[in-house]
């Protein structure tokens, strides 16, 4: 069974799975989501997202169905029943069913659904070669700390990255400043210097993200967390972009325009190096399913 779908306490195939019309996720998009990469069978920084989708459930003020022991069991036993070594484990928790009312219901459950999917693959040629991004409006709401399951501005953008053959759509708010990525967060090396959007309700501040930051300073690579000018893009050295399921990715072009030399940088190459080096280290300590 190499992709299955757990929902409310019942595992199946992933093509059996079903939720209701009315469920508030459906409609509204009431609810959050986790994406976690699993390598070799062994979920990747599981309990720092686990804590994220509980930062998202409180802020939107939805109580999860399980504590976070039963819940980190279920994945797990999710990953284990689909003998997937290198998996995309995904959960989601909505607000659950209730007839259509924009006001919270009173008595709707959390409606929880896990699913595993097989990791695609990233081409050899993106690290080596590196890929084009575009920039567009950050037209999202002002609470992108919370990941939620409304993510339509972000798929409009993907969209059109996809439509100009770009990988990544790179947010601009108010025309002033880079937020992040579609979905990534969005990093620029200027002089040896990595610049990047601080944490706050602007971006969703990711887990790779926080990896990355973690060994760009460990290897003494300065780092300022402030917003820069969309100018930055096409003036740095280097720019990349970071997320769960792409890792570390280098972006040569930005909106038609070469970034440095049109090449992959040395501080990009160092710091995908260093991240697939801190998953091997990670995963040796990783829960695994039984």
């Amino acid at each position: 069974m190499p992709e299955i779908a757990y929902v409310d306490g019942e595992f199946m195939d992933l093509a059996e799975a079903r939720v209701s019309v009315e469920d508030r996720g459906f409609q509204f998009g009431d609810g959050v989501y986790e994406v976690v990469r699993c390598y070799r069978a062994a979920p990747f920084a599981l309990d720092e997202h686990l804590g994220r989708l509980e930062r998202s459930a409180s802020a939107i003020e939805l109580s999860l169905p399980e504590g976070r022991s039963v819940l980190r069991d279920v994945m797990l036993e999710a990953v284990r029943r689909s003998e997937l070594p290198e998996a995309v484990l995904y959960v989601q928790v909505t607000r659950g069913w209730a007839p259509r009312g924009h006001a919270f219901p009173e008595a709707a459950k959390p409606t929880l659904v896990v699913t595993v999917r097989p990791a695609r693959p990233a081409p050899p040629e993106r690290l080596l070669l590196g890929v084009p991004v575009i920039t567009v409006p950050d037209e999202r709401w002002l609470r992108c700390d919370i990941k939620c399951t409304d993510l339509l501005a972000n798929v409009i953008a993907k969209e059109r990255a996809r439509r100009a053959g770009a990988l990544e759509a790179i947010m601009i708010r108010d025309g002033a400043y880079v937020t992040e990525g579609a979905s990534t967060n969005v990093f620029a090396v200027r002089d040896g210097t990595i610049y990047t959007a601080p944490e706050g309700p602007r971006i969703l501040s990711g887990i790779t993200r926080s990896v990355v930051l973690r060994l760009a300073r460990e290897s003494g690579i300065p780092v300022v967390e402030d917003f820069f000018a969309p100018s930055l893009l096409t003036r740095a050295e280097e720019v990349f972009i970071t997320s769960t399921t792409l890792e570390v990715v280098p972006c040569v072009r930005v909106d038609g325009l070469p970034v440095g030399d049109g090449k992959p940088g040395p501080v990009t190459r160092a710091l995908a190096s260093a991240y697939a080096a801190e998953v091997e280290r990670l995963v040796g300590n990783a829960p695994k399913p039984a």
